[in-house]
């Protein structure tokens, strides 16, 4: 939230002011014109209008390129995108103006379309960067993803352990679940793939009925894994299970979980900057082929 804060009042919000002079200034010209055809893009106010747009499009889309330039000393990157927020949210009103409310099936109707969608998508993209960290933290607490990790990993060797104690069909069992558990992926895959592992559900789903047997004592339970004489040969078997259940189900679901969850998170950010980054482009294509048809074929 602090990023989030500092964006927005950033040298005491000078570009909210700034794209506010902008807004003012527009709207007052686009008020006491009078133009001798109705407003649109051609008169001397439209040309204006879309002039300014323009170059703010053009401004705004060099941020892209000025937060990789770590030793530039052309503003704070922080101040960038104070000025980036501000700035795109005024391109609403002036661009708007510009048009004069004059919408088709064209080339200069469909620039201004992506111009609202990355406008749009902006704005999701501030309330990404201001909220999402924060549920990370709240996720996470202070442990990081190479933590959960490791933690994640140190529980699979003890489970490996206790699994080979009870036997080596259990330890097979245990094995396969950890193998076959998956993280990471492309965006779509975290943001929407299963979440669950069948190897490890159904490892501790037929650990918790045999423990359950093993209570009852009752002969005509059935079971497809963990057989009855696991009991019979260990007194201490029953234990042993639940301590691997509270391992796999508890601790490294647990685990996994918030992993999983920290990971959707970070996959929302990438998935925002899939959008914003390419539609941002489509608009300067957009946008290249508006001013040629205006100036060459109009």
């Amino acid at each position: 939230m602090a990023m989030h804060q500092s964006i927005l009042s950033y040298r005491g919000s000078r570009y909210f002011w700034w794209a506010l002079l902008l807004c003012v200034g527009a709207i007052l010209a686009y008020a006491i014109d009078n133009p001798t055809m109705p407003p649109n893009g051609g008169t001397w106010l439209g040309y204006t209008l879309g002039t300014i747009s323009t170059l703010l499009i053009l401004l705004l889309m060099w941020f892209g390129i000025r937060k990789r330039r770590y030793r530039s000393r052309v503003g704070t990157v922080v101040g960038w995108l104070s000025a980036h927020v501000y700035l795109g949210l005024a391109l609403i009103v002036l661009a708007t103006l510009h048009t004069g409310f004059q919408f088709g099936w064209n080339i200069h109707t469909l620039a201004y379309a992506l111009m609202m969608l990355v406008i749009v998508s902006g704005i999701y993209g501030v309330y990404c960067y201001s909220h999402f960290p924060t549920l990370m933290t709240d996720n996470s607490g202070e442990s990081a993803p190479d933590s959960l990790l490791r933690q994640i990993q140190d529980i699979d060797r003890q489970a490996l352990t206790l699994a080979s104690e009870i036997s080596d069909e259990t330890h097979e069992r245990v094995l396969k679940s950890i193998r076959r558990t998956r993280l990471g992926g492309g965006v779509l895959k975290i943001l929407f793939g299963k979440k669950k592992n069948p190897d490890l559900q159904g490892l501790v789903q037929e650990a918790r009925v045999e423990q359950q047997r093993m209570k009852s004592r009752d002969v005509d339970s059935t079971m497809a894994f963990m057989a009855s004489r696991i009991a019979n040969e260990r007194e201490d078997s029953s234990e042993m299970l639940r301590q691997l259940t509270d391992l796999l189900l508890g601790q490294k679901e647990r685990l996994l979980e918030q992993l999983r969850r920290d990971m959707q998170l970070k996959a929302y950010l990438d998935l925002w900057l899939y959008i914003h980054v390419p539609m941002s482009f489509a608009l300067l294509a957009a946008l290249t082929a508006h001013i040629v048809s205006v100036f060459f074929y109009w």
